[in-house]
This record gives C-alpha cells, structure tokens and sequence, in this order.
C-alpha cells in the first residue's frame, strides 16, 4: 500500500484503524524497543492513536509483536511494540520475547530505544543498547516520562549509552512526540508516490467505492477481508494453530497457561481471500484472573471476538468439553459471531496415547460436544492436531465457507414460497403462543436476520423460533451462523398508519 499524501504536515500522529499483518504492504517498519516497564506500549498506542497494546504497571505485559501504522507529515509507516527485553534472562518467556524482538529488529528500518527517564542508568539498559548498536540501523533513544520541559535536561544522563539521537519524551502526555516522529521518518526509506511515476499518464475520473469497506454485489454480502478470531480456554492451543495456520511463528508458545496477553494477528490469502487470523489471550473466569495484565488480556479478547466475522472455538481433547468452553461458545453464539468448533490436540487422544486407554471414539466424542454446546448446533466441528498440522487445511476451508454463509441473503420471493410450503402446526407451540406469519424478509446479513410480520405483536416462543431456524437452516443453509428474528404486527403498522 502506497503512502498516503496530503496537502498539509499533521501536528499529531492521525487515528486510523490498526493492521497487524507483517505481510502487509510497501511501508517502512520502525521498531520500538527496550527493558521491561518503560512505556514502551504507552508510546506505541501514542504514535498509533489507538489503544492496540494493553498497558499496565506490571512489568512484561506485552509478550508478541504488536503491529500499528503511524502517519506523520504525508507518510505512512508501520510501527512494531515488542516485549521488555532483557537480554541475559534464559527463563522460557523472557527468550522467547527476545526471539520476538529480532525478528522486528530485522525488518525494522530504524530503532526507537525507550528507556524510563524517572530512574537510574539500569546494567540491562546499557547491554541492550551495546547489542542495537551493533545492528548498524538508525538508532533514536527516547528517554520516557520526561513529562513536562523542565526535566529535558535530566535525560541528558543517558548519553552515556553511546546513543547521539536522543530525545526527552512524554509517552503518557505527549511531550516531544512531535520532534521523535521528525527524526525517525527523515531516516525511512518511502515508496514512490504513484503521482511521481504517472505524471504523464491520462488522469481517470477517483473512483468513489472505498476499496477497504464492504460492498453488496449480486444479492451477497462481500468484504475484502474476513476477520477470524481464535477463542478457547487458557493453554489450549490457540497460538499453535495461528503459528500453523500462518505458516510461521508469530505467536509464542508454552505449557505456560496464560502466555498470550495482546491479541497477535497475522494476514493470510487461502483460496483468493484474504484472512486476518487474530490470536486472543485464553479467556477465563474472572475469579481466576488475578494480574491486571490478566483482566486486561480478558477484555481484549472479548473485544477482538466481537469485531470478527467467524470464531474458532478451540477445546481441548486432552480435557474434554468444560463449562468455560460452553460460556465461551455462548460469547461468540450471542454477539451474532460465526462459529466453527475446533477440537485440538486430538492425536493425544488418539495415536499418541500414553495413559493405557484405548482411543478415543470421534462419534462418542462429537455426541459429548453436541450435547455440552446444544446452542451451536449450527457450528461446524473439527478435529485437528495444530502441532502435527492433522487437519488443519480443513479448519480453512471451513472458514471461507462458513464466512460466505455468513453473508448469503435470501429473496423475499423465495422467502414468501418457503413460508407457503412449512407445515407450522408441527412447530408444537401453545395456543396462546402461536402467530400467523404473513410474509417474511431477510433484513440483514452478518449474521442474518428475519423480519417477520405477524398477525400478534408478541414474542417467539422459544420452541417456534427453533422450529422456523431449522426449516430455513434445512432449506439456505446458513451453516455456522447464528440466525436471528426480529418480529412486527401487521395490525401494529396498521395502526400506526
């Protein structure tokens, strides 16, 4: 993606949607880096204009890359937070974030090291900065929590790492932001604007259709991206299977329960679509969550649930269907999401048991799933190994499949000859429940939505509403999604005439 011009300098970092993709465009990437606890993230949501990185006082919140873009003075550039680095720590989390970090110092085209102005010159600050010298990049150091000019001299002190691009900032408040952002983009490397290269080519007519927003084409509700949430209990896989879905190792991965705190998200293209798979930290009960990091990750999780099109509900073979899975589910079930269950970890179960037991049953197991998950029944149900990649295309198809579901509209021509030919007297509902539907119409897609007008204004029974979602399930499909009925008296419009 091209950077975008305009006519005048902003004043401030512009808001505008995040992109997590490290696959995503032409932009330049800089990094921000550095100890634990510095602001690091309270930065990264101040050049971003977002809230993308959970911030707290707890030192290692944010474990993963965290992509954003920045637009500063008619440029556009990708912005990467990573992990409190502590170079010397061998313990599994801490490598592991370090592993992170490389791989946003290779593709970074200049470095932001913050370090917190508040406090002494730390040894890991000093190893750390030994070790990004040696990169040979742009290197700016931005001595956090200088909140107000008068201490700007104070930062002086850090000189002593050997950095020359020093900069007093105010992540919290703002403080020099303005001067950082000047240093670094006048070291970046920006595509051509394609004005330059086409100056002498026939200006066309701008198009007016907004190539990033969802269009209706043919009866059918298209979008350019499908959103994909992976959703599941603590440790059950669901950063093993955004690692193997992408092909890479985005996410970091460990027997420790609660890894993953940020979202992680990465863009795929399976199929001719484009998918934007998004990692979310294990949700749990708020009894059991103790650190705020813990609280935050929760939230978030839910967040990114809710802005998806299709949830991978990721349940544990090992342990089985519990009630955190069911009031998970029921999350994505009543924010209208598209579900498909996927059971991981089933050659544990299976091929690779250890305890004596004799393999688990799939139908036996499928039936406990049904029975435990009755609201989804209209959900898809897979069984993979993520770490092995058993089956895991599969969770792919489904999901272009399950998304085009998900959009599908229905005629009210075809609505009105479904209605003639359902038989309602087997719907099973007491007398002064019942209603008469005249005609019916597809009022929305994602998820799909029915207007029914009656001859009552009243409530669906519950059994009635069941009934009609399975004639229309048996006759359009509508596989993995949610169906939902709004309900209007035609004696109510009439009256309102």
């Amino acid at each position: 993606m091209n950077a975008k011009k305009h006519a005048t300098r902003r004043t401030r970092p512009a808001r505008h949607k995040h992109t997590q993709s490290t696959k995503s465009g032409t932009e330049p990437v800089f990094a921000i880096v550095g100890r634990p606890n510095v602001g690091k993230s309270t930065l990264f949501n101040r050049l971003t204009g977002s809230r993308r990185s959970i911030v707290g006082d707890e030192p290692g919140i944010t474990r993963d890359r965290i992509y954003g873009e920045v637009e500063w003075n008619g440029h556009l550039a990708r912005l990467v937070d990573t992990g409190g680095i502590v170079p010397d720590d061998e313990a599994l989390i801490p490598a592991e974030i370090f592993r992170q970090a490389q791989v946003a110092l290779d593709e970074a085209q200049a470095i932001v090291m913050v370090v917190d102005g508040r406090t002494e010159l730390a040894s890991p600050d000093i190893d750390l900065a030994r070790l990004l010298l040696k990169t040979g990049k742009p290197l700016f150091l931005a001595v956090n929590k200088i909140d107000v000019e008068a201490l700007d001299a104070g930062a002086e002190n850090f000189r002593k790492l050997g950095i020359k691009n020093l900069v007093p900032v105010s992540a919290e408040h703002g403080h020099n932001i303005g001067d950082l952002l000047d240093e670094v983009f006048a070291v970046l490397t920006f595509p051509a604007e394609a004005e330059d290269v086409t100056e002498d080519v026939e200006e066309k007519p701008a198009e007016t259709e907004d190539k990033d927003a969802p269009h209706r084409t043919h009866g059918e509700f298209q979008q350019h991206e499908t959103r994909v949430a992976i959703i599941g209990r603590p440790n059950v896989g669901k950063s093993t299977l955004l690692n193997t879905l992408t092909g890479s190792s985005r996410a970091i991965v460990s027997p420790i329960a609660g890894t993953t705190r940020d979202a992680v998200d990465e863009v795929i293209e399976y199929s001719g679509q484009q998918l934007r798979i998004i990692d979310t930290a294990g949700i749990r009960r708020k009894g059991k969550t103790h650190l705020m990091a813990e609280k935050l990750s929760v939230v978030m999780a839910r967040k990114h649930l809710e802005a998806a099109d299709v949830a991978l509900l990721i349940i544990d073979a090992v342990e089985g269907v519990t009630a955190s899975d069911a009031t998970i589910g029921g999350y994505a079930h009543e924010s209208g999401r598209s579900v498909i269950i996927v059971v991981n970890k089933w050659d544990l179960v299976t091929s690779k048991r250890t305890d004596g037991k004799p393999p688990a049953d799939r139908k036996i197991f499928e039936e406990q799933v049904r029975h435990a998950l009755k609201y989804l029944n209209y959900a898809p149900l897979l069984f993979i190994s993520a770490v092995e990649g058993t089956n895991v295309p599969r969770v792919l198809d489904a999901v272009i499949r399950v998304a085009a579901e998900r959009r599908k509209r229905v005629s009210t021509g075809q609505m009105n000859r479904f209605i003639e030919r359902v038989d309602f007297q087997r719907a099973g509902v007491p007398m002064a429940k019942k209603v008469r539907i005249f005609y019916m119409t597809q009022a929305a897609v994602a998820p799909p939505t029915f207007i029914l007008f009656t001859n009552r204004d009243v409530k669906l029974h519950f059994s009635f509403e069941r009934f009609l979602e399975n004639q229309i399930r048996e006759s359009f499909g509508f596989e993995g999604s949610p169906i939902w009925f709004k309900v209007r008296s035609r004696n109510k419009e009439d009256s309102d005439k």
